[in-house]
């Protein structure tokens, strides 16, 4: 393939991204969602039998270049999401938040490993584990602009909505990389059952305990590193280019010398230089712009174009329903109970259920990794794409409706105090 070649389906990939990703803004849904559809677009060109096309857009040098560069997106993507995890508001979130976070990734990772075990009883129980992890993934972007619009993000939901957000992302990584560690050290891959308790995973824990104590050193050395050249030089772009250096350095380390997910390494990176940089805002910014720009269109797209729904069968279809559901009633009802158990009323327990339910760019990621190490069926991705959209618009709505009902039982409330004092009789009578 002439290096030339790429720069077709790339052209391709990123006008219909941009095009669908804004018609999914103006009605309200993620952009994730646009450009999801302008892969499946792409993908759907593949049944036009002209071979010049096959061959512009389809090749097997092309489409491997595809994904390579979405790789990289997949790396941006959870590295901006780091950066934007502050560890201040990780130690200020209070009791509730993290009983809410707990409840909303035990409770949904017990549905898909339950799915997963009733439907695949032959996989092997790390592979009915890394269908529950999926699950624990949340986003909440769609809930906040709802919540801003509602005048509603400041309140006792919003700000415990948000402060779970922040805590169920660090939760749902951690969750990740233990089992991506297992799987790497495993052999057998899906086949896999009981062994990951034998003595084998003794040395998958060390090494991902390992993986977190030195990424921090060296985290808590490359932040006093980086402030000092942020106070000589600010708004440099040698901070957000080096900052990059190091997201690479530990995605590669991360998945090469230590068996963790090579995202848990960019999202580590993220954390630990975002949050107490003191111009985290502007190397964020510099991220998202080459990560929006190129990559995270591609890796979004390239998942819309390699959607598979030739293995899907009768039973991968019940199932796929039945994971669907339990993904909508995992953060629903875990969330939600755990709301209630910190003394929220049942109003505001629905509330944060509802808030917390969304998914976005993060399920998919997750999904892929398990794809990638071969426990998860590359069927699922349809049903993926199913929860984002559905959460996505289910949560809106139903937010709404929780809060316009409110609203009729206050104005109702204020209609009947009124018409009683209008009834009521004076108790004396006027003086002259």
């Amino acid at each position: 393939m002439e290096a030339f070649e790429i720069l077709l389906p790339l052209a391709l990939i990123l006008c219909l991204s941009k095009l669908l990703g804004l018609g999914a803004h103006k009605i309200g849904m993620p952009a994730v969602i646009g450009m999801l559809f302008a892969g499946i677009l792409i993908g759907l060109l593949r049944l036009v039998p002209w071979a010049p096309l096959q061959d512009a857009l389809f090749s097997d040098e092309i489409l491997n270049a595809i994904s390579i560069l979405s790789k990289i997106g997949v790396v941006l993507i959870m590295f901006s999401a780091g950066l934007g995890t502050d560890l201040k508001d990780l130690r200020q979130a209070g009791a509730a938040s993290v009983v809410i976070t707990a409840m909303g990734v035990v409770c949904p990772m017990f549905l898909g490993w339950l799915a997963a075990t009733l439907f695949f009883p032959d996989a092997g129980t790390l592979s009915h584990l890394f269908y529950g992890a999926i699950l624990t993934a949340t986003s909440v972007s769609v809930t906040v602009a709802v919540l801003k619009e509602l005048g509603k993000l400041n309140s006792k939901v919003g700000t415990a909505i948000i402060a779970a957000a922040v805590i169920d992302d660090v939760l749902g990584i951690i969750v990740l990389s233990v089992l991506t560690g297992f799987a790497s050290g495993a052999e057998g891959g899906a086949e896999v059952g009981w062994k990951w308790f034998q003595p084998n995973a003794g040395m998958v824990v060390v090494k991902i305990v390992l993986f977190f104590v030195i990424a921090i050193a060296l985290g808590v050395g490359l932040r006093k590193l980086f402030d000092l050249m942020e106070r000589r030089a600010p708004h440099n772009r040698r901070v957000p280019i080096l900052c990059l250096t190091v997201c690479f350095l530990y995605a590669y380390a991360a998945e090469k010398l230590f068996g963790v997910a090579d995202i848990t390494g960019a999202y580590v990176a993220g954390i630990l230089l975002g949050g107490t940089l003191s111009e985290t805002p502007y190397v964020e910014s510099k991220v998202d712009q080459m990560g929006y720009l190129i990559f995270s269109p591609i890796f979004f797209a390239n998942i819309g174009i390699n959607l598979d729904f030739g293995g899907i069968t009768l039973s991968f279809l019940a199932f796929g329903c039945v994971y669907v559901l339990f993904a909508l009633l995992g953060k629903l009802v875990g969330c939600g109970v755990g709301a209630k158990l910190c003394k929220f009323s049942n109003h505001e327990s629905l509330r944060v259920g509802l808030g917390m339910m969304v998914r976005a760019e993060v399920v998919l990621i997750c999904a892929q990794k398990g794809i990638d190490s071969g426990l998860v069926d590359q069927a699922i991705m349809p049903f993926v794409f199913a929860i984002i959209l559905i959460s996505s618009v289910l949560t809106p709505i139903l937010l709404k409706w929780s809060y316009s009902k409110e609203k009729t039982s206050s104005l109702a409330a204020e209609a009947g105090e009124t018409q009683n004092g209008s009834d009521q009789a004076p108790s004396e009578p006027p003086k002259s």
